[in-house]
């Protein structure tokens, strides 16, 4: 799975930079964190660091990932990270499942769309954004879930929530729907971040005094 591209990022600390940055700026120790999109476990690593292992909760969705991401997280000494299987989406209903896209480049998996390959679908758990942000009540929320977070932002964020950064792709929905995730996080008390904000990572924070 691991590409000589990643591999050399890794090997020169250019790895997800941006994400990385970002959560260095803005997790602190004791700060409870759920990260969307585990990737290879870098980014719940450095949380982990910071925060406390136990405070983090990371979610993946690729089958394939899963051992992983627990190895990585284990060989730098977070055991108690909690990982949890599942693909993330804020849609109501009693669906149990949902239908996720491998790919050979482990970071371009997704759900499943309209045009994916059949060969490559498989089903994994759905987990409602509802429940984790209820369950594990995070201060900070980090995502890169290739699109998916289009569905997350129908709805006010609880004031738990102090601080949001997720990676944009703009090729999946249209323009609305990032006006969509900007006008819900200022419903939410939330304000843009410049200070983790940078390309497609785009960050939110809570309105000082709210």
């Amino acid at each position: 799975m691991l590409s000589k591209r990643i591999a050399e990022k890794l090997e020169k600390g250019r790895y997800e930079g941006h994400e990385a940055q970002a959560a260095l700026m803005r997790v602190r120790g004791g700060s409870r964190v759920l990260e969307l999109g585990s990737g290879l476990g870098y980014i719940a690593s450095i949380c982990a660091a910071i925060a406390g292992a136990e405070n983090v909760t990371t979610v993946e969705a690729n089958p394939d990932m899963l051992p992983v991401v627990r190895d990585n997280l284990d060989r730098n000494g977070f055991q108690s990270v909690t990982l949890l299987h599942g693909a993330v989406t804020g849609q109501a209903g009693g669906e149990e499942a949902i239908e996720f896209e491998r790919t050979k480049a482990f970071w371009g998996a997704s759900i499943a769309r309209e045009g994916s390959n059949r060969d490559t679908i498989v089903k994994v758990p759905l987990l409602r954004l509802s429940d984790l942000l209820t369950t594990y009540r995070p201060h900070i929320v980090i995502m890169d879930i290739e699109g998916a977070e289009q569905t997350l932002f129908d709805a006010p964020w609880p004031e738990h929530v102090r601080s949001v950064m997720m990676e944009l792709h703009p090729g999946r929905y249209p323009d609305t729907t990032i006006k969509k995730i900007v006008d819900c996080m200022s419903a939410s008390g939330l304000t843009y971040d410049p200070g983790p904000s940078r390309g497609r990572i785009l960050g939110f924070r809570k309105l000082r005094g709210a």
